[in-house]
């Protein structure tokens, strides 16, 4: 037996059988790739916020840099503090995670076991299966309704085995929202022992008509976890810094399998003032309602299909490989020729689809060009 067959034999069966998260390419690999400069390489690939940092956030940074040698805060209190008053949430009921991808992975370390699954939704976050599938549980892929999610065939998947449920609100990558109305009632019929983690990453995104208090729903729904994150709308992903808001006895318990330093100095100050950058988050709403504006009206022009998405990102459909262009692998390609990084997503069964992050004006113009060019 080989050195590397012996050490595969050491995991288990379920860790062997996951495929690794792909992320968005990073600039400097494709500039590696290509030989191109950095600082002409344009990336709407991972839905980052093209602003930057809340300059709050920054200013908060430098005050916090001669304190490096010492831990963190394990129990972050200044940011669980400013997420207790902006939210009318108790220190008791906050988590914190290093991203939000940390909080839907402790919620699956918490309560999932081997004999246990999951129910997510078809075309929703790779983390969802990712996180059941590392603790060795099952996860239940229920087809989706329109890209989007069907709440009504997830609620007919629960098993008497079913421990958590996912829902991305709205829903990446498609960009899909459910109505709250509509949501409010399916969690009136989740049997109170399936606990529901509703992933928020983008609803700084949403218009603020369509904006609900859900932290106030996990006061009504005990099994409640929302999951909400910094990288995105506050322009903090290089920190990874997410929390979570639930019952105080789920957030007990998911803190016993939370690392005690997961949410480095850094990411603690910057969160705590970004969370009050009021004037940041609303001109990068704006910067995004321009943007998704932008891009579709070049869609258009150029007779292109989109799922309509109430996120920071939107899903054209290219076509297989008799399309223009070759479909959505080959103009993906053409387009990182050109300098322009975008996300493939074939790895969610929309093998027709990109998915474009929204960018600076300037931005959003170099990839309508590069895509124009590539579809020709």
């Amino acid at each position: 037996m080989s050195l590397t067959k012996s050490f595969a034999d050491l995991a288990p069966k379920y860790i062997r059988e996951i495929a690794p998260y792909q992320p968005g390419k990073p600039i400097a690999e494709l500039a590696r790739e290509l030989g191109l400069n950095e600082a002409d390489i344009v990336k709407l690939a991972s839905n980052e916020n093209p602003l930057g940092v809340s300059p709050k956030a920054m200013a908060a940074m430098q005050t916090a840099l001669p304190h490096l040698a010492l831990y963190p805060d394990g129990n972050g209190f200044d940011l669980k503090d400013s997420i207790a008053k902006k939210f009318n949430v108790a220190h008791e009921n906050i988590v914190l995670g290093n991203g939000s991808n940390d909080i839907l992975e402790l919620a699956a370390r918490s309560f999932l076991t081997p004999n246990d699954s999951a129910v997510y939704s078809q075309h929703a976050f790779a983390v969802y299966p990712l996180a059941v599938k590392a603790v060795g549980a099952m996860g239940i892929e229920v087809p989706a309704s329109n890209f989007g999610h069907d709440l009504d065939g997830m609620l007919s998947a629960i098993r008497p085995n079913t421990k958590l449920m996912f829902i991305a609100n709205p829903n990446n990558p498609t960009g899909t929202m459910m109505d709250n109305a509509v949501l409010h009632a399916a969690l009136k019929k989740v049997p109170a022992n399936v606990l529901v983690v509703m992933d928020e990453a983008y609803t700084e995104y949403l218009p603020k008509q369509l904006r609900v208090d859900t932290a106030a729903w996990t006061k009504e729904f005990p099994n409640l976890i929302i999951s909400r994150t910094f990288s995105k709308a506050y322009g903090l992903a290089g920190l990874r810094v997410g929390y979570g808001i639930a019952h105080a006895d789920v957030v007990a318990l998911m803190n016993r399998v939370r690392q005690p330093f997961n949410v480095n100095t850094l990411a603690q100050v910057a969160a705590t003032a970004a969370l009050n950058d009021i004037e940041f988050i609303e001109r990068s709403f704006k910067v995004n309602e321009q943007g998704m504006a932008q891009l579709l009206a070049g869609f258009a022009a150029l007779k292109l299909d989109h799922i309509p998405s109430f996120g920071n990102f939107v899903c054209v459909k290219m076509g297989g490989v008799d399309s223009p262009g070759g479909g959505a692998a080959a103009v993906f390609l053409k387009l990182l020729k050109a300098g322009v990084i975008v996300r493939p997503i074939a790895s969610y069964g929309m093998p027709e689809y990109l998915r474009i992050s929204i960018g600076t004006q300037a931005e959003n113009a170099t990839f309508l060009k590069a895509l124009a060019d590539a579809i020709k």
